[in-house]
């Protein structure tokens, strides 16, 4: 279908353009989310395009795009998709269409604020696609610009939230990690000659271990992964609702991404340091979790959850088996849109309430009956509900990492990480039972339910939810077959 058109380039450039455009031309602010909406729809429509295009059988790149960028030095704009990138593509164009009705009620400086939420989503895009690790680092860097304005400028507002300083943190943080990326990826060219990320692993004779730890540091900061992950809850709590929903969805999924793609790059180390890695893993789910159930703030609370449902990642990639690997790949889809169905709930609580403190909500299930629903189906998709997407994400990940050899531990570790499930139920009922089922408080009596607009984003965000859990195949499949030409080492 896409024979004779870039279609990743269309894709990729398109919300930029409408950034560009919304920048340029002065109308309404209405006029302006319409406008947005209609760019990220457009986008959203090319990607569904693009997926059912993609040849389910072949574990390669598709629809590359391969030019000479800068010749002095053997850069390229480099694009293709595989199994493994082609739904991370597709979800960040999924819920950038849906951040812009969750974001309709944005009232101050409106231009800006949809002119970011399309270059982030730009931004995002490019690292999925992007083939050229020098190309690949510029995507990762340009994303930092507008997370930091849409918390720093859109975030939450004292008493309740410290906007500026979460920004700040969210930065530092990154920018860090990021110069580990771009140390490594520097060695990693003087030693194999080339930026080509499917060749490069293979070019490198000496200091893989170095190269492999430089760029690994970058994306467990992103992921994040214990003790890397202090950013996430102050980034998460002052964060707008859009910018949550994009951070939790698909921000934090480049991590784990790219430890896919390095894994692939550089199985030695990997294969060497897999037990510390899964260490760190099991310790950042029951962490993680241990922590969720001290939270009083709702965003507080599903942030910790992400860095105990990131744990869950860690162990399936560094199991270093094709289910486990297969499994933290589907992981990283359905927490995108489980945490963002999360996250748009407390922004729909939030709307109506103007509170986000636990002990000060309750009873809400008699004024808001589908906020209540939607928000349930969301916290048993958490925590692994069987025919949701965590269920089968978190099964293929246990089933191969308690079959994995890479260290003699597996076993143990694998059954600590089924605890983090247990945990996990304990703090997302206690959440649904003190928001909704608590005793009432009269203050909330006359609340609204969810909005149309509101019932558009999250009716979604289930539809999907529900769609990968009852058929987890038409996605394993795309990754078992990428995983096959990417990394034929891995463990049956």
């Amino acid at each position: 279908m896409f024979d004779d058109i870039n279609i990743l380039s269309l894709i990729l450039f398109l919300p930029v353009i409408g950034a560009i455009l919304i920048a340029v031309f002065r109308i309404t602010d209405k006029g302006l989310k319409q406008f947005a909406a209609l760019v990220t729809g457009v986008t959203f429509l090319l990607a569904i395009l693009m997926f059912i295009d993609f040849e389910k059988s072949d574990g390669g790149l598709q629809f590359i795009e391969r030019y000479t960028w800068i010749d002095s030095i053997n850069a390229e704009y480099f694009l293709g998709v595989d199994g493994l990138s082609a739904p991370l593509l597709l979800l960040t164009a999924f819920l950038g269409f849906l951040c812009v009705f969750v974001s309709w009620n944005i009232k101050d400086r409106v231009r800006e604020h949809f002119a970011w939420l399309l270059i982030l989503e730009f931004s995002i895009m490019g690292v999925f696609v992007a083939q050229d690790f020098l190309l690949f680092f510029i995507f990762w860097e340009i994303e930092l610009i507008p997370m930091y304005f849409l918390i720093s400028v859109w975030g939450t507002k004292p008493p309740l939230g410290r906007r500026e300083y979460s920004a700040v943190k969210y930065l530092l943080y990154t920018l860090l990690g990021s110069a580990g990326l771009l140390a490594g990826i520097l060695v990693a060219y003087f030693q194999g000659g080339t930026w080509d990320m499917t060749q490069i692993g293979s070019e490198v004779k000496d200091y893989s271990t170095l190269i492999f730890f430089l760029i690994f540091f970058c994306f467990c900061v992103k992921l994040p992964m214990f003790p890397f992950h202090t950013w996430l809850p102050d980034a998460h709590t002052d964060a707008p609702t859009a910018g949550s929903v994009m951070l939790a969805g698909v921000l934090i999924k480049m991590g784990g991404y790219g430890m896919i793609r390095l894994v692939g790059m550089f199985s030695d180390p990997a294969k060497e340091y897999a037990w510390l890695l899964i260490l760190l893993g099991i310790i950042g789910v029951i962490y993680g979790a241990a922590a969720t159930l001290r939270q009083t703030d709702l965003k507080r609370l599903i942030a910790y959850s992400s860095v105990s449902h990131m744990g869950y990642v860690l162990l399936g990639i560094f199991a270093l088996q094709q289910v486990s690997v297969t499994g933290a790949a589907l992981q990283l889809l359905s927490h995108g849109v489980v945490t963002g169905l999360l996250f748009a709930m407390v922004g729909v609580v939030y709307d109506k309430t103007h509170e986000r403190r636990i002990p000060y909500l309750g009873g809400l299930a008699r004024q808001m009956p589908i906020a209540c629903v939607v928000f349930s189906i969301a916290g048993m998709a958490s925590l692994g509900l069987p025919l949701t997407s965590g269920f089968a994400a978190e099964f293929l990940i246990f089933t191969g990492s308690y079959n994995s050899d890479v260290t003699p531990w597996m076993h143990v570790y694998t059954i600590l990480g089924i605890v983090g499930i247990v945990l996990t139920a304990g703090y997302i009922l206690w959440m649904i039972q003190r928001v909704f089922y608590h005793e009432p408080k009269s203050q909330f009596d006359h609340l609204p339910d969810a909005t149309v607009m509101e019932r558009f984003v999250i009716f979604s965000l289930v539809a999907s939810i529900m769609w990968i859990g009852i058929r987890p195949h038409y996605f394993t499949d795309l990754i078992d077959n990428s995983l096959e030409f990417m990394a034929p080492w891995l463990g049956q």
